[in-house]
């Protein structure tokens, strides 16, 4: 039967093109945009996949200008310390020119004090971006539970979907001239001076020939000096401007003759472990243990040091909190033969707080680095795993597009001749 008012071939050839139109229309969508899937209407659970990874694909970009930044912040406060380094060594070939008697020591100071002013003008300009790392103007407590700074490094993102960031704590490194806070005797101090003041007299078997370091306090939360062991200011909610008491970081220097050993206390110090630190930090500075005993006493907590020789002896005690790494060089002094002895000694130990310095910044620069790589791979892994979930695979499309184009004009041409059928009608009415 046919029928002027139903063309059934001329619907199936219709419904055919449409199914052809809309197919072609896809993977011309995806030829022009490379992509298979460019809205959620495509595919729902994809779309949202690809759209959290893109998401931290642009976070993972800002962090890796943060560790460029903070790369860049390290890399400074690095090569001012060794700067810092180079010309302090330069210092001491002036030191040790100071020890002949034979020189004129006034100009050897002169030059000393040159290359003082000069340490001086590159810890002030070590900055970048506002960020000095070395003069002791940074006050945060970073991840190390340390004086420093963060650089954000990560994000993290749990299964349940959670954010979190990471960071990588760079402490600072103060190597400033400027001298800190000084503590009171009550915090540290010799507690038995007996005789000259400040003299260890001649070993003659009495008391005068002996001091003892054992007066120390630590201070409390509750803003006294009743403490059992040093804390730490930040963590503990410790007024770390009170000098009435000892807290971490502080700095123990015992001068005995020309040798100093200086001691930084640590969290979790007590009495006995600030007089061993002491008595090592003498004994590594050169202290001849033949001509000087030193006793710790655990119990009491306490360093004895007794003169062995028969000539009196100077010593001198000091305790400070936030004392610049360099701040002996501003009392560096070489113009008599005893103040040049002295001064040997100071050298070496600045020296030796510029390269711990400089080995600080370049372990933290080198570490960021490392995670400055691991995040660039890590984007490039994300940029890999999205395209292979949305991006259109070009070749198989082509094929697509050319079948769907022939398949296009042979509906047409179908649907034409089902629009023609109903003309032969007319042939019976004639």
């Amino acid at each position: 039967m046919t029928s002027i008012l139903t063309n059934s071939s001329a619907m199936v050839a219709l419904q055919t093109l449409r199914t052809v139109n809309k197919d072609l229309t896809s993977i011309s969508s995806q030829v022009s945009t490379g992509r298979k899937i460019n809205s959620s209407a495509d595919n729902a659970a994809l779309f949202a996949v690809t759209s959290v990874m893109q998401a931290d694909v642009a976070g993972f970009n800002a962090i890796s200008e943060s560790l460029a930044l903070g790369k860049a912040s390290v890399s400074v406060a690095r090569n001012a310390s060794e700067k810092v380094t180079e010309l302090l060594r330069d210092v001491k070939e002036k030191v040790v020119a100071a020890q002949e008697d034979n020189v004129d020591r006034t100009k050897i100071q002169t030059d000393i004090d040159e290359l003082r002013n000069q340490i001086t003008s590159i810890v002030s300009a070590a900055q970048f971006n506002g960020l000095n790392l070395i003069d002791g103007s940074v006050t945060t407590t970073n991840t190390n539970t340390n004086t420093g700074v963060d650089i954000l490094s990560s994000l993290n993102r749990a299964s349940d979907g959670t954010v979190t960031t990471g960071s990588i704590g760079v402490d600072s490194q103060n190597l400033s001239q400027v001298a800190g806070l000084s503590l009171a005797a009550a915090a540290a101090s010799v507690g038995t001076d007996p005789g000259v003041a400040g003299t260890l007299e001649a070993n003659d078997g009495g008391t005068n020939d002996s001091i003892e370091l054992d007066t120390f306090a630590f201070l409390d939360t509750a803003g006294g000096a009743t403490g059992t062991s040093a804390s730490t200011a930040k963590t503990a909610g410790v007024d770390d401007t009170l000098n009435t008491g000892v807290l971490a970081g502080d700095q123990m220097s015992l001068t005995i003759g020309t040798v100093k050993g200086t001691y930084v206390v640590k969290e979790g110090d007590n009495e006995a472990s600030i007089a061993a630190g002491v008595k090592n930090a003498l004994i590594a500075a050169g202290l001849n243990t033949d001509d000087f005993t030193l006793d710790v006493t655990t119990a009491a907590g306490e360093l004895i040091i007794t003169n062995e020789t028969n000539e009196d002896v100077t010593f001198a005690f000091e305790a400070s909190r936030g004392t610049g790494g360099l701040a002996d060089l501003l009392t560096l002094d070489v113009s008599t033969a005893a103040n040049a002895a002295t001064a040997l000694t100071d050298i070496e130990n600045l020296i030796q707080t510029a390269v711990d310095a400089s080995a600080a910044f370049g372990s933290s620069e080198k570490r960021v680095g490392i995670q400055q790589d691991f995040v660039q791979s890590l984007v490039d892994s994300f940029e890999a795993g999205i395209g292979a979930l949305v991006d259109a695979d070009m070749e198989k499309a082509s094929a697509r597009l050319q079948a769907l184009q022939v398949q296009q004009q042979l509906a047409t041409q179908a649907l034409s001749i089902a629009n023609s059928s109903p003309q032969s009608i007319l042939s019976l009415f004639r």
